[in-house]
């Protein structure tokens, strides 16, 4: 009987149908001269209970333990993801755009946070909502750009480079902000809680990038050395999942940050093409699909109804056009051409999970009602739809220069 398929069997063929869809929507985007990750989105949200409903259809019997399988597939995913990009860094290549990054990463948290509570206000929320609203608005999730920058192949340029940094910049910025804002809504907590959070994720950042620096290339060079079935591999793996750990426990920090320093620590071993030809892999064959398609599972835009849809056009309006403006003019004061600092800007847009898990926290917290969540999930999904659009435009195919699979390449000068 088909009643008693084991939940693991169900997992399965769940988990098939999202890789297949998820190739074939990228194929098909290819196919129309936009990136893979597009195709893979849209796929997501066919299957999720827009349309389709996968995880609600007759060979699913317990959708709500597939759905956190899933969600911590795309976890991992994530990780891995944010791990491949941080081995693509040239550390020379982003010192030298430091500035562009500082700038672009605080001003691309200042004109979100801003521009959203003030929208928001007219739509009736109180100003604690509102505020929130803003806090969520300043959230990056770069792993959707640096997927798309790999393909279109400029994540090595100037504006890749740079945007990587605004993005560590911004995450920082993003849970100290977060942290504040719930210290000043609790009566317990005050500055010294603040002044923790800060230290903490400063020593941490301070640690991870000289471990990572000093002591990742020599690790997995004696770990290749040993008799080891695919013991350098297995290194890898483990040390992105310990430092996405450890950035979240101990750094108080974003997952994706401990395994952007991984990736950047292990970028400077002489065994760089071999760890990137092995992580790509099961990175790009596996967890990856599963995490695009996941971002699309999350939405159902039957739920925005009424008075809600013109809030909803609202704020994703503000939402893209507050990081172009607020990270594409610290891009230009730190330096950059007009042309320049508009990519970069463009590539902070998506808000991916660093966005839905500052509006998870408001919902636990009580800041945000579960109506306003279900906007800002149809927002990340529309902000991450878009923002590959958008690069694909402003990164024409014609300029990109696709770099060697291993050894450093000269940064792209536009």
């Amino acid at each position: 009987m088909i009643t008693d398929v084991k939940p693991f069997l169900q997992l399965a063929v769940t988990l098939a149908i999202i890789i297949l869809a998820a190739k074939a929507g990228g194929w098909v985007s290819v196919r129309l001269r936009q990136p893979a990750v597009l195709g893979e989105l849209l796929v997501g949200l066919i299957l999720g209970p827009s349309l389709i409903d996968l995880l609600h259809l007759p060979f699913v019997f317990d959708p709500h333990l597939l759905e956190q399988e899933i969600v911590d597939l795309a976890e991992i995913g994530v990780v891995l993801l944010m791990f491949v990009a941080g081995m693509e860094v040239d550390l020379g290549e982003m010192a030298r755009t430091g500035r562009v990054s500082v700038f672009s990463g605080v001003l691309g948290v200042i004109a979100p946070l801003v521009l959203g509570a003030l929208v928001t206000l007219p739509f009736g929320y109180q100003g604690q909502e509102a505020l929130y609203v803003g806090v969520i608005l300043t959230a990056t999730s770069v792993s959707i750009s640096a997927q798309t920058l790999l393909e279109l192949g400029v994540l090595r340029t100037r504006e890749g480079i740079a945007l990587l940094g605004a993005a560590v910049v911004d995450d920082v910025l993003v849970i100290l902000l977060l942290s504040v804002f719930l210290a000043l809504i609790d009566s317990s907590a005050g500055a010294g809680a603040i002044i923790v959070v800060f230290v903490r994720m400063i020593v941490y950042l301070v640690a991870a990038g000289a471990i990572g620096w000093l002591a990742l290339p020599r690790l997995a060079r004696w770990v290749d050395r040993q008799p080891i079935s695919e013991g350098l591999a297995a290194l890898v793996a483990a040390i992105a999942l310990l430092f996405a750990w450890s950035a979240e426990v101990i750094g108080g920090l974003a997952a994706i940050t401990g395994a952007f320093i991984a990736g950047v620590g292990l970028a400077r071993s002489p065994l760089r093409g071999r760890i990137e030809e092995k992580m790509r892999a099961v990175t790009y064959g596996f967890f990856v699909p599963i995490f695009f398609v996941s971002v699309g599972l999350e939405a159902n835009v039957r739920e925005i109804t009424g008075p809600v849809v013109p809030f909803l056009f609202v704020l994703v309006g503000v939402a893209i056009l507050s990081k172009m403006l607020g990270s594409g003019l610290g891009a230009r004061l730190g330096g950059f051409t007009n042309r320049e600092a508009l990519r970069v800007g463009v590539g902070m847009v998506s808000r991916g999970e660093v966005g839905l898990i500052v509006a998870s926290i408001g919902v636990l917290q009580d800041i945000i009602q579960q109506e306003l969540f279900s906007v800002i999930v149809i927002l990340v999904l529309l902000t991450t739809l878009v923002t590959p659009i958008l690069l694909r435009a402003v990164f024409p195919r014609t300029q990109a220069k696709r770099p060697a699979p291993t050894g450093r390449v000269a940064v792209e000068e536009n």
